[in-house]
Parts: C-alpha cells; sequence; structure tokens
C-alpha cells in the first residue's frame, strides 16, 4: 500500500456512505424542486413556496382571532377572497357531504349507489341519471334561504373588500344573496345554468326546476338526450374561470378567509396555497383542516398547507366553531354586526314575500288551467243521435 492510500475501516465506510446518501438527498430534493417548478408553471399553479421574500416575518404580533381582529380595525385588508364549501350552507338546513350522520354521503343509501360518490359521477350519471335527480329534489335551490355567512360575504362587497369569492357549493346560495356573478368563481359549478349533453341547448334553472319537480329526467326538446345542471362531476373539467383567475386574485389577496370547507377535495383544496406569504389566511370551521398538508402534494403542486399549529406559523389563524357563529364575530369585532343583522333581516324578508308571490302565482295558474279543462268539458258539443229511418 503506498504511504498515500489510507487504510479502509469501518469508520471510513460509514463517512463515504453518509456523504453518498446526502449527495443523492441533495440530488432528490433539487429533482423535486425542478418537477414541482415546471409543473407549477405549466399549470399556472404559483404557490407560496415560489415567493422568498416575507416568509419569515409574522403578519403581525398576535396570531389569534382577537388578533387578527384588531389588526383589522387597525390597518385594514383591502383585497379579500373567501373560499368556501358546503359547511356555510348547513345553517340553511342543506346537509354537507362528510359529517358522520348527517352527511350527504351518510345519507344516500336509498339510491342503491355502488357508492356514496357514484351520484355525482358522471360515467354513473350517463348509464343511470335518475338517481341524482330524485336528490336534486331534494336539494334544489329556492327551498333555502342564503345563510349570515353569505350576507357577510355579500357585505364585504358591498364594502368594496371582496376580490372573489371561491365557493365548491351548488346551492347558488351566493347568488340570491346577492353576491354578483363577477366576482363568483363557482368551482364545481352551478344549478343556474343547464345545457343538454347531446347538442348542449341550453335551459334555463326555471325549465330545470319544472322538470325535477315532475319526478322525470329532463330530455332535450331537440335531440331527447338527457339534460344536465352544469355542476361539475367527477370526471368533468372546472370552469374556465378557476384556471383563469387565481393567478390574477391571489397575488392581490392580503386577507384570504376559508370557510365551511374539509379542505379535501382538490384542485379546489390547493388555493390556499397561491396566497403569497404576506396575506393573512384565517379558517372558520368546526374542526381544524388543511394543516395536514405533506407527500406528493407539497411539491408537485401545492405548499405545506395552513400552519396555524406550527412553530413556524407567520400569517395562519383558526376560528374553530360554526361558520355563521365565526362570521357574526368578525362583524361585531368590527363594528358591523347592526349592518349583517338588517341585512340578514331585510333580505329574508324579501325572499319570503318573493316565494309567497310565486307560491300565489303558481297556485293562480294552477286553478286557470283545472277552471279551463272544466269549461272544455262542459262546452263540448253533445252529438245529435242518427235518426231511425221509418220503418217501411
Amino acid at each position: 500500500m503506498s504511504e498515500n492510500q489510507n487504510p479502509t475501516t469501518s469508520q471510513n465506510k460509514n463517512k463515504a456512505k453518509e456523504e453518498h446518501e446526502a449527495a443523492v438527498e441533495g440530488t432528490e430534493d433539487t429533482t423535486m424542486d425542478a418537477i414541482r417548478k415546471f409543473f407549477s408553471q405549466k399549470l399556472n399553479l404559483v404557490t407560496a413556496f415560489d415567493e422568498e421574500d416575507g416568509t419569515n416575518k409574522k403578519a403581525f404580533e398576535n396570531l389569534t382571532f382577537e388578533g387578527l381582529c384588531d389588526h383589522w380595525k387597525s390597518k385594514g385588508f383591502k383585497n379579500i377572497i373567501t373560499m368556501v364549501g358546503a359547511g356555510i350552507s348547513t345553517s340553511a338546513g342543506i346537509p354537507d357531504f362528510r359529517s358522520p350522520g348527517s352527511g350527504l354521503y351518510d345519507n344516500l343509501q336509498k339510491y342503491n349507489l355502488p357508492h356514496p360518490s357514484a351520484i355525482f359521477d358522471i360515467d354513473y350519471f350517463d348509464e343511470n341519471p335518475q338517481p341524482f335527480f330524485a336528490l336534486a329534489k331534494e336539494l334544489y335551490p329556492g327551498s333555502f334561504n342564503p345563510t349570515p355567512s353569505h350576507y357577510f360575504v355579500r357585505l364585504l362587497h358591498e364594502k368594496g373588500l371582496l376580490l372573489r369569492h371561491y365557493t365548491q357549493n351548488i346551492d347558488t346560495l351566493e347568488r340570491i344573496a346577492g353576491i354578483p356573478d363577477e366576482k363568483l368563481v363557482e368551482a364545481h359549478g352551478t344549478f343556474f345554468t343547464n345545457h343538454c349533453l347531446g347538442c348542449r341547448k341550453l335551459y334555463s334553472m326555471e325549465w330545470m326546476k319544472e322538470q325535477i319537480f315532475s319526478d322525470s329526467v329532463p330530455t332535450c326538446e331537440d335531440c331527447n338526450s338527457v339534460v344536465k345542471p352544469d355542476i361539475v362531476f367527477f370526471g368533468e373539467n372546472l370552469p374556465e374561470k378557476f384556471y383563469t383567475l387565481p393567478a390574477k386574485d391571489f397575488n392581490k389577496c392580503d386577507l384570504l378567509i376559508i370557510m365551511g370547507t374539509s379542505l379535501e377535495v382538490q384542485p379546489f383544496a390547493s388555493l390556499i396555497d397561491r396566497a403569497g406569504p404576506k396575506c393573512v389566511r384565517l379558517l372558520i370551521n368546526r374542526t381544524k383542516v388543511g394543516n395536514d398538508f405533506g407527500g406528493i402534494g407539497s411539491w408537485f403542486m401545492m405548499g405545506p398547507g395552513l400552519m396555524f399549529d406550527n412553530p413556524k406559523n407567520t400569517r395562519d389563524i383558526a376560528y374553530i366553531g360554526d361558520c355563521d357563529d365565526g362570521c357574526l364575530a368578525l362583524a361585531e369585532a368590527l363594528g358591523w354586526k347592526d349592518e349583517l343583522d338588517d341585512l340578514v333581516k331585510r333580505e329574508h324578508e324579501r325572499l319570503e314575500k318573493e316565494n309567497a308571490d310565486h307560491r300565489e302565482k303558481m297556485e293562480h295558474a294552477k286553478n286557470a288551467a283545472d277552471t279551463k279543462d272544466v269549461d272544455e268539458k262542459e262546452e263540448k258539443p253533445v252529438e245529435p243521435k242518427t235518426k231511425e229511418k221509418d220503418s217501411v
């Protein structure tokens, strides 16, 4: 052995192994980062991971709900995005999807589905649309009033603070609450419009409601194909707005309010990491969610999720409770409670009157139709009997 060579020992072997593993791990990290950035750019999915500045500085010192309210009153927010799921509609009487016992998925046995989510699967719908339309009759928009949570979002709009409202809900309660179309991104579609699956003819919400409440599968007047509400089923693309607006919206957002969602359904859940590192994020929900992102999602297209339980948290806050309670608590802290209460009362009275007028109109139309049927029967001329010939 030459004097320039060192004897091989177990210590040297272990050191070499550690150096090799570190090099491989560094290469893997670099490769994963490159892949993540590639897909982020190709899919226009820029996340908070792509931002470098401001990641270590707290948005404000007291990262609690009370601290957020104090900061809001003193510093204010100008571009607020609201991001919501079924939890903002449960107090209206519409079940959410996943709550044990009361959730929609726990109460679909009567439809004899192969699995609960099949009722929103486009392949199953193509084979058997009847269960979906039976469920639609139970949950159809127009049978429920918007909640205080919906009207809190409208109040944000009226105050010029609402940048955009992203919703997973298909119940159209945002529209009924008066949030304008240009502020809405209905990520999972809506009952507001309907299209024939064959010729793509457009049908109105009123037409669809009449079909559903007559217990028939809606079919196209032109080609006889099934007409489907424009809600997004599993296996269908999300609306174009969902892909075009976030890049612009989340760059401006200074407060993201997330309400009533499990943050389990992608790609909607990944929106929380589109907000830049200086954007404050408030979760209003019955349970803490969105704080367990990781694995492939953390480098492929998402960030680490909400970090309110992480020592490195710089901007995330959780209000654990019902959405309405959280919105009312915000309104109270900001001095808006009387405005919100008056808005809810005024709008519910208006909707009650409109619904009563509609019921009266429908009843009048039904009575008129019944009277016409009776009159037509009474006015129908009696054919004279054939006169018998005289016998010879």
